[in-house]
This record gives structure tokens, sequence and C-alpha cells, in this order.
């Protein structure tokens, strides 16, 4: 029971398929009538929503302000719909987190299960994918939170909590290196190391101070799984890079259990990044959603400012 005009629902389907015919096909609909519904649509607003090509369509600039309306507008009219079915409160509901990897190590399930204790009737669902896709998942509505770093602003989504987050080496427990208080990038790369795949921001910031001292480096494992990679380091295979995302706080009991040791990297490169806590630009969070946003953040190391969420 959408409460979305059918224009606009038309024209959402048009946006996220790229093509009329795609469009008519999801939503089981002939192609000439969504035409007609953007079409009037257009003809209303005054201005082309759509630019369009041989093989398919593109929003306009206009068209992509209308796109996060509608957006908006579908995800709320689902949870009222949702709401008024269910006779229950927007409290009780399932909240829909992505994340990157380096977040779904501890930060996030540690805000989901901390938030489960005071509120034991809601659910989660977590994706783990890039940091770009968890900023579009979001961006797009598809999620309610992403946790995901970023370097440089973010224009379309609405940062909730940003703090710069420091990065260290990983290195075995009894390696040369593992009782400094911090060591320079040089130092890193004279042993063998583990990185993650290129176009991961850790990854584009270690290259960029790589260059930048004129060093050379031939990792000895690219991979983008964290568990592989402490693996790799507590079997001697070299030392690895990671951000402090509770990670470097357990420097006692949990990275001795761990069999690492974690030494913070000296070089301003690595303060470009930030870690980010978004949501979707204009939407009015419902209750639940903005309390866990609340939490999340305030679990973000150096973060400060966060309200605890109400009991």
């Amino acid at each position: 029971m959408p409460l979305v005009p059918v224009n606009l629902v038309y024209f959402l389907e048009v946006a996220r398929a790229g093509s009329v015919s795609e469009a008519a096909h999801i939503l089981n609909v002939a192609p000439s009538a969504i035409s007609r519904q953007i079409a009037k649509l257009e003809a209303e607003i005054g201005v082309p929503l759509f630019i369009r090509h041989p093989r398919g369509m593109t929003v306009t600039d206009a068209g992509s302000r209308l796109l996060a309306h509608a957006r908006r507008s579908e995800i709320e009219s689902a949870a009222l719909v949702e709401e008024l079915r269910t006779g229950q409160g927007a409290d009780v509901r399932c909240v829909a987190v992505a994340c990157s990897q380096g977040f779904a190590r501890r930060v996030v399930p540690g805000a989901m299960a901390a938030f489960r204790r005071r509120h034991p009737d809601v659910t989660f669902r977590l994706d783990i994918v890039s940091r770009q896709e968890a900023t579009r998942r979001v961006a797009d509505g598809i999620v309610d939170v992403a946790a995901t770093y970023a370097m440089g602003p973010q224009h379309d989504v609405r940062v909730e909590c940003a703090v710069v987050i420091p990065v260290a080496a990983i290195v075995p427990l009894g390696h040369e290196l593992a009782g400094r208080e911090r060591i320079t990038l040089p130092e890193l790369c004279a042993y063998p190391l583990t990185l993650s795949p290129t176009g991961s921001s850790q990854r584009e910031l270690f290259d960029i101070g790589v260059r930048l001292e004129g060093l050379s480096v031939r990792p000895a494992l690219v991979c983008d799984g964290l568990a592989p990679q402490y693996e790799f380091v507590r079997s001697g295979g070299g030392l690895a890079l990671v951000g402090d995302l509770g990670d470097l706080g357990d420097l006692g009991e949990c990275a001795s259990a761990e069999g690492v040791a974690y030494v913070p990297i000296d070089h301003p490169v690595f303060r470009q990044r930030e870690a980010q806590v978004q949501t979707m630009l204009g939407r009015r969070l419902p209750w639940v959603t903005s309390q866990f946003t609340e939490l999340l953040a305030s679990l973000l190391p150096g973060h400060s400012g966060a309200r605890p969420p109400s009991q």
C-alpha cells in the first residue's frame, strides 16, 4: 500500500533501473504508462528530470534532487504503513546498518549488542560492504545508518559524527617493534607487509605516503579480509595495518590473546581519513534509529559530545 504518488513511484523506479522498459518490467505495468507519468511530472515541475540516451536514462541535476526527496518519502511512508498495520510504535522494528570491514570487527556489533540490552525488541541487519557502497546504501535509503571511512566532504549523506582514526602496525608478540610507542613509515616498510587491495582508503593513503617518502614497497600479501591478515601476522609472515576502531584501545589482554601487538604509525598522511557515522540526507529518523545512531557515534574512539541512548 504505497502512500507515495504514482508518478513518483514510476520516477523512482526509472531512476533506479536506468530505463523505462526495465522499470515497466519490475513494476509489471506498460512502458507507455510510465512514459506518460514521467512526461506529466516533468511538465508539472517545468524542468527535465531525465537525460534520454539511446540505451537508457539518467537523472538530471533537478532529477537528482527530486530523487533524494522521493526516496525519503518512500522510506517514511513504508515505515508509517508498517506502524499502522501492526499497531506498534516505531521503536519496535529492524534497523539496517551498512559498514566497511574495519567497523564490523568490533564497533558496530558491539553497539548493536549494547543497544539490544536496553531495547531487546529491536533487531538489526548488518551489510558488510566497501566504504563507497556503505555510503551509497544509506544515501539511497537501502539502509538506515552507515559506518564507514571517508576522505573529503560528503554531500549525499548527513554526517552524524566524524573523527580522525589513527593507523597502527599489527606486529607479532615478541617482534622487535612490539614495544615501541610509535614507528615511522620507512621503518614499517622495511618489513614484509600485508596490505588491503588498491581502492581501500587505508591502502590509498599508504600509497600516497610511500610516494611522498620515496619508498618502494612490494606487498608480501594483498588481502581484503582482516582475519587472514591477522593470521598472516601471527604466523610470522609480516606486518599489517589497522585503524584504531576499538583495536588499539585493547592493548592489554585482548591483544595478547590474539598473539599480536599494535604500534601507531607516525605519518601525517593517515590523518586525512575520517571514520564517519552517516544517515540519509534530509530524512526524519525514527526514534529507535536516532537513538542507535547516537550510541554508535559515541563509541567511535576520540568522539565526544554524543548523548547516550535514552533508557
